[in-house]
């Protein structure tokens, strides 16, 4: 038997709840992973209130760290006692957790548990979208909403690394503090935050935006866009945005959108270890820093997912089995 949190149907917080359950058994091609740390992810929020459909119970949890107890059948590169960290899991709010092992990430010295269970989601997605869904280079004004989120505060390191200049938008004065620390050049509230991302830019605006807040910025968002600027809409923290016109973004300035979402750059086994090793790589020599913002006990993960809507946390947040 092991801890883990259940939901035995959708709804709020309230409905996460400790339980004893039996530990799962590896199958072919799969680890047994003793979890030492879980990533709290909006992915969870959404699945538990039934905003994304699940079978219940149901046991949340995509992203984990922890230590492989035992290797299934033909399982390849991992043995017992191997550290590993995953962005691709399931169930992992428990004290062990299956992981398949091509999905599973080797963990570098250097990389504390915390640390490896805070980065792989967060920093994969932050990895995608500024090579991929939109390639940032050298002298690109990027509008990055919600500096200081974990995902945020990951994006503002790597876009200054490759010499963008970030815009982004916070709520608070503690959050600005955490985005300058990151290396935002300018921090900006919500409120006409299109207009003045315009003003820095002498009409012009962004080469590209990042809106992980969905419905509360997304017309603003389009509205701070370049003449053939790109909105990478990769999240829905306020809510998801309403059917758009294509039009709009032709009036915009033959703008474009993407949607995308973290499976679809993860195709290969390269793809994975090139997102994963450069991201473990930066953590290990210290140039790129993870601040884990909020800490529970496994059997709070109803009040950190609490926490984490109610926007009272910034950084990443972890549970503790």
């Amino acid at each position: 038997m092991m801890h883990a949190i259940l939901a035995r149907e959708a709804g709020g917080p309230e409905v996460l709840a400790p339980a004893e359950v039996e530990r799962p058994v590896p199958g072919p091609g799969q680890l047994l992973v003793r979890v030492s740390a879980v990533g709290v992810n909006f992915i969870d929020t959404y699945k538990r209130s039934g905003a994304y459909k699940v079978s219940y119970p149901f046991t949340p949890g995509s992203e984990a760290s922890g230590t492989v107890e035992e290797c299934g059948d033909a399982v390849t590169g991992f043995s017992p006692g191997d550290r590993v960290a995953t962005a691709e899991g399931t169930s992992c709010y428990a004290g062990y957790a299956l992981i398949d092992a091509d999905k599973a990430l080797p963990v570098p010295r250097g990389v504390d548990d915390f640390t490896a269970a805070a980065l792989p989601l967060q920093g994969i997605t932050a990895h995608y979208l500024i090579n991929s869904s939109f390639k940032v280079e050298a002298g690109h004004t990027v509008l990055l909403h919600a500096g200081a989120g974990g995902v945020g505060l990951l994006l503002i390191q790597l876009l200054k690394a490759k010499g963008a200049r970030v815009i982004t938008t916070v709520s608070t004065d503690e959050k600005e503090q955490l985005a300058r620390e990151a290396g935002a050049e300018h921090v900006l509230r919500y409120d006409g935050f299109a207009a003045k991302v315009r003003e820095l830019t002498h009409g012009t605006g962004a080469d590209v935006v990042y809106d992980g807040v969905g419905k509360d910025t997304f017309d603003g968002s389009l509205a701070a866009l370049r003449i053939r600027g790109t909105l990478v809409l990769f999240g829905a923290a306020s809510g998801p945005v309403p059917p758009v016109d294509p039009q709009r973004l032709n009036a915009g300035g033959s703008l474009y959108l993407t949607r995308p979402t973290i499976s679809h750059f993860l195709l290969t086994a390269q793809e994975r270890r090139w997102r994963s090793d450069e991201l473990f790589a930066a953590v290990a020599n210290g140039s790129l820093k993870v601040r884990i913002g909020g800490r529970y006990d496994l059997a709070d993960a109803a009040r950190a997912h609490e926490d984490l809507e109610q926007r009272r946390t910034t950084g990443k947040v972890i549970l503790v089995p």
